[in-house]
C-alpha cells in the first residue's frame, strides 16, 4: 500500500540551527496521525515543511508516492488547517467556504455542490448566509475545516486548530473532527501540544523530542510500553511519577535502572506501612469523579495518586502507596526503558 504522505530523512536548517534532524514517517491512506511534543520540538515546523510552506533542506516529501519535496503548496493536493481562522470577515460562510473553488475556476454548479456537501458534514447550512462575526469560535473553526474540505485533499493537515477555543469547545470540537475522520476516510496530519487531544483523536501518535522522533505508535502503545522517560512522561495526565530506583527498596529494579516510573492512576492508598512507598498528605485535589493525593515520600520525593471518587484525608496524614509490580516503569542513566528480572 502506497502512504499518503511519507517522509524519507526529512531534515530542516535555519542557518547553522537544525531544528528537524532526519526524520522518517509514512501516513497511511485514511489514518489520523498525531504530531505531540512539547514547545520547540519541531511539531509545528514538520508540519509546515510536508505542506510546502517551509522549504525542505534534506530528504524527501512523497504524497501518494510523488515526489513533492519541490513543489509550491497548491501542487501537493494537501488541505491546510490553522490555528487561526483565517476567514475573509467580507465574505458569507457560503463564499468563504467556496473561496478556494472560485480561485481555482471552478464551474458554479460544482461549487455550489461541493460547499452544500461540506455544509451537511460539519452542520453549517444555517450558517451558510452569516458572516464570520456572527460566528462562535467553534462555528468559525468548523467554516475553516469545510474550506479544506470543498478541495477534496490527499490528506488534511491541522496545526493546533482547537488552541483558540475555551475547554469545552474543545471537547465538542474533538468530537466534530473525529466524526468527521470517519466519514470522510481521508488522511489526517494534527499537530498539537495536547496529549489528550492526542490521545483521544490519533491512530498513531508522533512524539517529537528536539527535532527528532523519540516513539511513534497507537496510543495504547506509548501509554503501556514508553520507550524513554521522556515519552513516558508525556504520554498520560498527571504525568507518569518517577523516583530514584533506591529510593524503595521494596520495589524491585531490573539491572540497569536508575529510575522507577509509576502512573498515578496505578497506585492505591493503603495504611501506613502496608505500601512501599510511605510519606505524609501534601495537598488533596478534589476532581469530583477523582481525586489526585500528593504525597511528600522523602527520597522518593513528591508522588501523585490519583484514586477514584473522595477521599476523607487532610495534608499531614501518614499514608502509604502501592502498586502492582506489572505497572512499575524503569529506565536506565540515558532515560530509555529496560526491563528484566531485577
Amino acid at each position: 500500500m502506497t502512504a499518503q504522505v511519507e517522509l524519507v530523512g526529512v531534515e530542516k536548517w535555519f542557518g547553522e540551527a537544525q531544528v528537524i534532524k532526519g526524520v522518517d514517517l509514512a501516513v497511511q491512506p485514511g489514518e489520523f496521525c498525531v504530531f505531540v511534543g512539547p514547545s520547540g520540538c519541531g511539531k509545528s515546523t514538520l508540519l509546515r515543511m510536508i505542506a510546502g510552506l517551509e522549504e525542505t533542506s534534506r530528504g524527501q516529501i512523497l504524497v501518494e508516492g510523488r515526489d513533492a519535496t519541490a513543489e509550491p503548496p497548491s501542487r501537493r493536493g494537501l488541505a491546510m488547517v490553522f490555528q487561526s481562522y483565517a476567514l475573509y470577515p467580507h465574505l458569507s460562510v457560503r463564499e468563504n467556504v467556496g473561496f478556494p473553488l472560485r480561485a481555482a475556476g471552478l464551474p458554479k454548479e460544482e461549487i455550489a455542490r461541493r460547499v452544500d456537501e461540506a455544509a451537511r458534514a460539519l452542520r453549517l447550512e444555517e450558517l451558510l448566509d452569516r458572516r464570520p462575526k456572527d460566528l462562535s469560535g467553534g462555528q468559525r473553526q468548523r467554516v475553516a475545516i469545510g474550506r479544506s474540505i470543498v478541495r477534496e485533499p490527499v490528506a488534511f493537515l491541522f496545526d493546533e486548530p482547537l488552541s483558540n477555543l475555551d475547554a469545552a469547545l474543545r471537547v465538542e470540537m474533538r468530537y466534530e473532527i473525529a466524526k468527521l475522520h470517519r466519514q470522510l476516510g481521508t488522511a489526517m496530519i494534527y499537530v498539537t501540544h495536547d496529549q489528550i487531544e492526542a490521545m483521544t483523536l490519533a491512530d498513531r501518535i508522533v512524539v517529537l523530542e528536539a527535532g527528532r522522533i523519540a516513539q511513534v505508535g497507537t496510543p495504547r502503545e506509548l501509554y503501556a510500553n514508553p520507550r524513554s522517560l521522556f515519552v513516558a512522561q508525556f504520554i498520560g495526565s498527571p504525568k507518569m511519577n518517577v523516583l530514584p530506583a533506591g529510593a524503595a527498596p521494596d520495589l524491585p529494579a531490573p539491572a540497569g535502572a536508575t529510575t522507577l516510573g509509576v502512573r498515578p492512576e496505578h497506585l492505591r492508598l493503603v495504611a501506613r506501612g502496608d505500601g512501599p512507598l510511605a510519606g505524609e498528605v501534601d495537598l488533596v485535589e478534589y476532581l469530583g469523579a477523582d481525586t489526585f493525593v500528593i504525597v511528600d515520600c522523602g527520597a522518593a520525593g513528591r508522588i501523585t495518586a490519583r484514586v477514584p471518587g473522595e477521599v476523607d484525608l487532610a495534608p499531614g496524614a501518614a499514608v502509604s502507596l502501592d502498586a502492582p509490580r506489572s505497572a512499575l516503569h524503569a529506565f536506565d542513566a540515558a532515560g530509555l526503558a529496560v526491563s528484566g528480572p531485577g
